[in-house]
């Protein structure tokens, strides 16, 4: 009981603290002059990385709407890391690409061997990356060592960004960029929308159960968490599928780690550590007017090895930063954010466990009336479905991007359905993925894609 009063306070707080960012937010996103920016030589050039596994599917259209995006001087380099499919083919046919003779490598972090670079003087801001496979960081890291420009941004292969989605986060950035070394942007979830060329054209909800429920996730996350721990610079995690990054920050902490999942995770925490530790004023920010649309899982056997997998690389990273715990040298993170993150999300599913198994011995014991434990699990329901509710709020309020009436009313019942099975098959899956890294399992799992002109007949 202390433990759920804790954490729910805990999830409030944080909640309240998202509220009271909105109003700015609203402002930068609604007034901000994003035309002129995009056409000046003050915006910082970005060398935008896109890491891709058996991507064939989706990367052409993800690479043609990374080239039209509203910025003055970026690159794309995608990194194919060692695909069993035509991811390299697909690329080399669409943009005419032509392996390079000698590229030039500037970084200096250890890669899996590079097999060749392809390119086109048609297409002079792309770049591919041939390799052997390594893994996401390895591939990152590929990325980093060819990069020309001062920040990098990383970006999965089967998401896309909204057009206005990097000038929004280099505004960010040129608020304080002495200071500023990681920004993460919103990311939604693409399933039910209409995509044509490379672009979402009209936002909808999910069709599928599975993908409805992580919109709701998401949306949670996001909104409701990520923009307070923002404002107390605490946040653990700039999510893989979209963020900004100084290079030279990134390498100075050796760059991605490698060889095991939760990289993004990762990442944050070397470069929390490395700038605490060498005391320079830093911030590690989120940009959720700055929007990425990713394909969600929808079966079954995908969503729970991406939760095995993520249940994994939380559990390393925990363990093997397990010194910067109530250690007031790492101020908010030590004492904040990496005790909340072991307590409650960490070991989360063993205190649940437990509780269930107490409340179910007090019943047959006889030692509590029914009564009781329906009051406890509404209030538990309540709750929760507050919580989710606060985000959908935040979103009608700052962005309203599902504009249909019929979508708010989806939400408000996904958010309430996904106590009954979702919540508790979460709880499952971070468990096997604990188990996982026990036994030493590095696998990425299995992780299928549907090209986005097929999306978009379902939608």
């Amino acid at each position: 009981m202390y433990y759920v009063m804790i954490v729910n306070i805990l999830y409030f707080t944080i909640m309240i603290l998202s509220y009271r960012n909105i109003g700015t937010i609203y402002r930068r996103s609604k007034y901000s002059n994003y035309n002129t920016l995009s056409g000046s030589e003050l915006v910082p050039p970005v060398s935008l990385l896109v890491p891709a596994f058996n991507e064939e599917l989706t990367i052409s259209e993800n690479v043609n709407c990374l080239l039209t995006l509203n910025y003055p001087t970026y690159e794309v380099i995608v990194i194919n890391d060692g695909s069993s499919d035509n991811t390299v083919d697909v690329l080399i046919k669409e943009f005419r690409l032509k392996k390079m003779p000698n590229p030039e490598f500037r970084g200096t972090i250890d890669t899996q061997e590079i097999r060749g670079v392809y390119h086109n003087p048609d297409y002079p801001s792309l770049f591919v990356i041939d390799k052997e496979n390594g893994g996401k960081a390895d591939s990152l890291n590929a990325g980093i060592n060819l990069s020309h420009y001062p920040l990098i941004s990383s970006i999965d292969a089967d998401s896309l960004l909204e057009k206005d989605a990097l000038i929004r986060m280099a505004r960010m950035y040129m608020e304080n960029p002495e200071e500023m070394v990681a920004i993460g942007g919103d990311v939604r979830i693409a399933n039910g929308c209409l995509i044509e060329n490379g672009a979402v054209q009209k936002v909808s909800l999910p069709r599928k159960i599975w993908p409805m429920f992580q919109s709701i996730e998401y949306m949670k996350a996001f909104l409701g968490g990520r923009i307070g721990w923002s404002h107390m610079n605490g946040l653990i995690i700039v999510s893989g599928a979209f963020g900004l990054f100084r290079k030279d920050y990134v390498i100075a902490v050796g760059g991605y780690r490698g060889g095991y999942p939760g990289e993004d995770m990762n990442i944050i925490i070397k470069l929390h550590r490395y700038m605490l530790s060498h005391k320079i004023p830093y911030k590690v920010a989120f940009c959720p007017e700055a929007v990425c649309w990713t394909q969600a899982p929808d079966t079954y056997k995908i969503i729970s090895n991406q939760r095995k997998r993520w249940g994994r690389g939380n559990l390393k990273n925990m363990i093997e930063n397990r010194g910067m715990l109530f250690n007031p040298k790492y101020k908010v993170m030590g004492m904040i954010t990496m005790p909340y993150n072991v307590l409650f999300e960490t070991l989360n599913p063993y205190f649940r466990i437990t509780g269930l198994l107490a409340l179910v011995g007090y019943t047959l014991l006889d030692m509590t009336h029914w009564r009781i434990l329906l009051t406890f699990f509404l209030l538990n329901f309540l709750s929760g479905y507050l919580l989710s509710v606060g985000a959908i709020i935040l979103e009608e309020i700052a962005f309203r991007r599902y504009k249909k009436l019929s979508d708010l009313w989806k939400m408000l019942l996904f958010s309430a359905l996904k106590f009954f099975g979702y919540h508790q098959l979460g709880v499952l899956w971070r468990v096997q993925g604990h188990i996982q890294y026990l036994q030493n399992n590095n696998s990425w799992g299995t992780m299928t894609r549907q090209s986005w002109s097929e999306e978009s007949k379902t939608a």
